[in-house]
């Protein structure tokens, strides 16, 4: 460790480190103490490492440093203890990110990110619990003679839904880019949670609709926010990581929704269906909107990424911001052919999955002998679990590639999309062969296609965020969970159609062909560099 103390002026300082640490700094009254631990190279200090420090006021809290090598550029953050006689900068080498602002290892950075994980995991979660509340109370819906509704009045309950969720994710992407991402994620959780609330003390068809619509268009509210959250609190060498973490969101949902609403709507009457998840939706809701804040400068802390590099920063900031949300929307997001390759990849991941949710019941019963729909649904029980495994894992294997290569980081995280689709394709095939008389080799490929499948649907949402800049996250997300619910949307009746007229061979070859013409699609993309590093 070397620590030098010299006086001079604070306009500007230019540090030049060799063996050791030599300084030059020019300061008038104001003393300053740098402490570096110099950057090591097989157990030596190394040469020929420069820093510069431009600062104007001594005043602020903290200044950013530069280190600057043939190979890359390292930014560090100085803290300031201002003093009248003397100020002390300390100098911290940001450890997780080489081209971040801040140590995202840092103790107080880490203990601030906590809450904020925490809080997007579970208000998602929370989400899910208002989205399908209605599914698991709707047979005590139709139980009650009082309501006098069949199952065909569900159906039309339901059927406004997605159409409803699929424009709202697009719209409240692209306004999302003007508004507080922690406010929409928080205000849109109290509003779905007085929806279902107010569903629950109704008892008209037409107004259980109404209600049901304007659940989903608050439904698009959740992921466009949680995303901008995520771009702007985990930086990129770590955010695949985290970014499948709250993936798990969807299971959490999943699996604590039929528990909740359907207890409640068993036990105390169907009403309770919807009010058990709308009470606990409003108060998650005011958690969040209390507590959380969409980005580490609003807690005190600098950006985890710089926005852009250059002379031109702040010209290219004020632009952006300018910018309408349609200008927004057609500059940022709709140009980028990227994007549309991201899109279209998307509708055919969400083909496969909608597909094998909805009819691999049904493929069980019709062509493997399984006696009914409860042993069916047990053998494909685990999709949900192998999604959870499979997002955590791609997760990770993309952060490690990024860290271990100079490729685009959008690329590396493709390449593993890739592979994941490749693995989908295999084991479809696998399904389709495996023989009727093993259930439990059968349990185990479902639960592989959901490892595999749920892979690519968390990367390329996390891809379409890190291709364009953190002001337009909310807008490309939109986008692709607007196309993707297409997908999904082409999933029920158009294979229902095939199905009948050619059977379950056309069923897999379908499949099959979404997967090739996914990975087709995002051959181009293989080293395509993120918005920051084009920048």
């Amino acid at each position: 460790m070397a620590r030098i103390e010299q006086g001079g002026s604070p306009n500007c300082c230019i540090v030049v480190f060799t063996t050791c640490v030599h300084t030059m700094l020019a300061s008038s009254k104001i003393g300053y103490s740098l402490i570096h631990s110099g950057p090591k190279r097989n157990g030596s200090v190394r040469n020929s490492t420069s820093i510069m420090c431009v600062h104007n006021q001594v005043r602020s809290r903290h200044v950013l440093l530069k280190r600057v090598t043939h190979r890359t550029v390292t930014r560090y953050r100085v803290k300031i203890s201002c003093d009248t006689k003397r100020a002390r900068h300390t100098l911290i080498k940001s450890s997780a990110d080489s081209h971040g602002l801040l140590d995202t290892q840092d103790a107080r950075f880490v203990r601030a990110r906590i809450p904020v994980f925490l809080s997007i995991l579970f208000g998602y979660a929370c989400y899910y619990l208002t989205r399908n509340s209605l599914t698991f109370t709707a047979p005590a819906m139709v139980a009650s003679p009082a309501l006098n509704l069949d199952i065909t009045s569900i159906g039309v309950i339901t059927s406004i839904f997605p159409i409803c969720y699929g424009c709202s994710k697009f719209v409240s992407g692209v306004v999302g880019d003007i508004l507080s991402p922690s406010l929409m994620l928080g205000g849109g959780l109290i509003a779905t949670g007085l929806v279902n609330i107010a569903f629950g003390a109704s008892h008209t068809l037409p107004l259980f609709c109404v209600l049901w619509a304007m659940n989903g268009i608050l439904q698009g509210f959740g992921a466009p926010s949680c995303a901008k959250i995520l771009t702007s609190w985990f930086a990129a060498s770590e955010r695949g990581t985290y970014w499948g973490m709250w993936n798990i969101a969807h299971n959490l949902g999943g699996f604590l929704a039929p528990i909740l609403a359907g207890t409640a709507a068993r036990t105390l009457g169907w009403s309770w269906g919807l009010w058990a998840p709308g009470l606990i939706a409003l108060i998650v809701g005011v958690i969040i909107v209390s507590t959380l804040k969409d980005c580490p400068e609003d807690k005190g802390f600098p950006p985890v990424e710089p926005e852009s590099k250059g002379r031109n920063d702040t010209k290219v900031a004020n632009t952006s911001n300018d910018q309408t949300l349609i200008q927004n929307l057609f500059n940022n997001v709709l140009s980028n052919p990227f994007i549309w390759g991201l899109a279209f990849t998307y509708f055919c991941v969400y083909v496969v999955r909608q597909g094998i949710t909805s009819w691999s019941v049904f493929y069980l019963i019709k062509e493997k002998g399984v006696i009914d729909a409860g042993a069916a649904a047990v053998r494909v029980s685990g999709l949900e679990l192998g999604g959870l495994f499979g997002s955590l894992i791609a997760g990770r294997i993309s952060d490690g590639l990024i860290s271990s290569s100079n490729r685009g980081a959008v690329g590396n995280r493709i390449r593993v999309v890739i592979g994941y689709l490749i693995g989908v394709a295999t084991m479809l095939i696998a399904f389709k062969m495996v023989p009727s008389g093993w259930p439990v080799t059968q349990s185990i490929i479902v639960f592989m296609i959901g490892f595999f499948l749920y892979g690519p649907q968390m990367l390329i949402g996390l891809c379409g965020a890190e291709i364009v800049g953190r002001r337009s996250v909310g807008a490309s997300e939109g986008f692709l969970g607007w196309i993707a619910y297409l997908g999904a949307a082409n999933a029920g009746v158009p294979l229902s159609l095939l199905v009948q007229q050619y059977g379950w061979d056309a069923f897999f070859t379908a499949l099959l062909s979404a997967c090739a013409l996914a990975t087709f699609l995002l051959a181009p993309l293989v080293d395509a560099k993120s918005y920051l590093q084009r920048k």
